[in-house]
């Protein structure tokens, strides 16, 4: 034991959770990209409330799938699409500070919104809701592959 009562076990166990501690530190790339995630996230809600479908398909991976709040699962196709023909029409699309974390390659994302839409003809209330997105750079570019939406009551 050291003066602290800490066993040999202790300190090691102490050393490694700092040292781990300093390691995940973000560095100035980390940060770097996660404002550059931030951005464009805001491009891609911009993109879906103008119904901007060149920039929503550059946007979203080909395998990108959406859980929406209802628990529904939509893929690229029926989620663009549905934007296109105009069955989802997003009237506000409002985010809050937008959380990020970086790791090689992907970057997870979370925020709070203020969302108004429009689907099929039917205009839900304005609420707020959890947002929870995976992206991923591919070819050179940063595209959200998974998306997930919960609403706050």
């Amino acid at each position: 034991m050291d003066r602290f009562g800490c066993s040999a076990g202790a300190l090691v166990i102490i050393a490694l959770a700092l040292a781990g501690t300093a390691y995940c530190q973000p560095s100035s790339d980390s940060l770097e990209i996660a404002d550059l995630i931030r951005s464009t996230e805001h491009e891609r809600l911009r993109a879906l409330v103008e119904a901007d479908m060149e920039v929503a398909h550059q946007l979203h991976a080909d395998d990108f799938q959406l859980i929406n709040p209802l628990g529904g699962v939509l893929s690229k196709e029926q989620y663009l699409g549905g934007i296109a023909s105009g069955e989802l029409d997003y009237l506000v699309w409002k985010p809050d500070s937008i959380e990020v974390r970086v790791y090689s390659g992907t970057a997870l994302i979370r925020y709070q919104s203020q969302l108004e839409i429009v689907v099929g003809g039917q205009n839900a209330r304005r609420g707020r809701y959890w947002h929870t997105d995976a992206y991923e750079k591919r070819n050179g570019q940063w595209q959200v592959v998974w998306s997930q939406a919960t609403g706050i009551q």
